[in-house]
């Protein structure tokens, strides 16, 4: 299955470019930082100073795809461990595209 917009949740994040949105830290909106590692709840990213562990309840990410697309998906969606999410099915209607 090739990375899209729709499919973007069963696919590994690590390496992608996210934007943070909105974060229930209003210190972490407007990040802008590269996903290096996944638990089931944080993303760990990488900025140009200092890598942060991003709660992934309570916010909204806008992930750069590697076409140049961008998605904006709710953290929410993606809380289950990686190896898990990857193979279990997403619901279309969370989508916000």
């Amino acid at each position: 299955m090739n990375l899209n917009p729709e499919s973007l949740a069963r696919h590994e994040l690590i390496g992608l470019e996210v934007q943070v949105a909105f974060s229930s830290n209003p210190g972490q909106t407007g990040l802008k930082a590269l996903v290096v590692d996944e638990t089931r709840n944080t993303l760990l990213l990488e900025t140009e100073s200092k890598v942060l562990r991003l709660a992934k309840k309570g916010t909204r990410l806008v992930f750069t795809l590697p076409d140049g697309h961008s998605v904006s998906v709710f953290g929410s969606i993606l809380i289950s461990q990686p190896e898990n999410r990857i193979s279990k099915r997403m619901q279309k209607t969370r989508w916000k595209l």
